[in-house]
């Protein structure tokens, strides 16, 4: 159930970075492309500006008749306003000379029209778009009136030698019908393109979810049983010590009624000398809790704590003390089974070795004699 809680909580995480990736990508990738689009619209509508006046400048300077140059115009613009772009040509007082939509020939300019480039002056393709989208004044820009307008004035060009004026238009409708069915496509493209990255990132973090999910659980299953080999081994040093304690009482009773024997040398010696400061001890063997070295000093820690130093090396201690009650765990320590409190895991396959009394420096069996101190706890 939690994993299934995680995966669709995945799933959402996804999908909102996705969404929001997505919303920011199609919009700049929407005014990138519009503005291509207006750009090429309005240097082809300034181009046809241009020429249509350079056409009528040439023509009234060689002596052709203005009613005959409007007529040509008006035929070679006839019904152009459906595309997205167009021209006109009207005079200084704003009538309507040629349009092609004849019905506006002669008509006045309606004052709601906006020009948004003078003769001297261009707009470009993003101050366009802003206009568009947004309807903000721009660089001193009148203000859309009529926000249903067909199409604005974006470039003036004057005719040579007359009084009329070549205007290019942008058709705003078919513009935005552009754009917005551009939009469209991006939206349908991220869409599709979200589904599958969505359900393919999904799928991808579930395939490695499930892997590491196997491999957690073959760990924890090694884990499982190094924790059950070593409470075994921690009961069977329970059981050693409660053992050796009943010994230990036993022989205190069997000393008192015989001599030693000749071959208890064979069992190690029974006690050791240490020093104390300036005073001179002996330490049973059965008291002694670890003896470990230092700085080259050897130190020997009793049952109760009590710690004394000893002149011999670890190697010479260890030739001397009965294998199966004392163990060299490593170069530093020699400990006896009857302290010992706790095995646990220690690292990559190492034990720790946990004393009573404590020790201040930490008691670790490696890897390689971990398989060796398992057996000599099973003695």
């Amino acid at each position: 159930m939690r994993k299934d809680r995680l995966y669709f909580y995945t799933f959402l995480a996804i999908t909102v970075i996705f969404i929001i990736i997505a919303g920011v990508a199609v919009e700049y990738l929407v005014k990138v492309s519009a503005n291509q689009l207006i750009e090429i619209q309005l240097e082809s509508s300034k181009r046809e500006a241009k020429e249509i006046a350079s056409m009528a400048g040439y023509q009234l300077e060689s002596g052709l008749k203005k009613e005959i140059i409007i007529q040509n115009i008006q035929f070679s613009i006839q019904n152009t306003n459906l595309e997205t772009g167009f021209v006109s040509m009207f005079d200084w007082s704003g009538i309507e000379i040629c349009h092609p939509d004849i019905t506006r020939v002669g008509q006045q300019i309606e004052p709601d029209k906006s020009s948004v480039s003078t003769i001297d002056g261009e707009i470009n393709s993003e101050d366009f778009y802003d206009l568009l989208i947004s309807k903000q004044q721009i660089g001193g820009i009148r203000d859309f009136n009529d926000t249903e307008g067909n199409s604005e004035v974006i470039y003036l060009y004057p005719v040579a030698n007359s009084d009329w004026i070549v205007g290019a238009h942008a058709n705003i409708t078919k513009i935005l019908n552009q754009i917005k069915s551009l939009r469209n496509k991006f939206y349908i493209i991220f869409v599709i393109m979200g589904f599958v990255v969505i359900l393919s990132s999904v799928i991808t973090v579930r395939l490695i979810g499930s892997f590491y999910e196997k491999k957690l659980e073959a760990e924890n299953k090694k884990l499982e049983g190094e924790v059950i080999n070593l409470a075994k081994l921690n009961k069977a040093i329970d059981k050693f010590q409660q053992k050796a304690s009943s010994e230990k009482i036993e022989a205190e009773k069997a000393e008192t009624e015989k001599t030693p024997d000749k071959n208890s040398k064979e069992k190690g010696k029974k006690r050791i000398l240490t020093y104390l400061r300036h005073e001179i001890l002996t330490v049973a063997t059965e008291d002694i809790a670890y003896i470990y070295t230092e700085n080259t000093i050897t130190y020997v820690v009793d049952v109760r704590g009590k710690k004394s130093t000893v002149n011999s090396s670890l190697d010479e201690l260890q030739s001397n003390l009965d294998p199966n009650l004392f163990y060299r765990a490593n170069r530093q320590f020699i400990i006896s089974i009857i302290a010992i409190e706790k095995i646990i895991r220690y690292g990559n396959n190492q034990l720790k070795i946990l004393m009573k009394p404590s020790s201040e420096i930490d008691i670790t069996i490696g890897k390689n004699k971990a398989s060796e101190f398992k057996q000599w706890l099973n003695l």
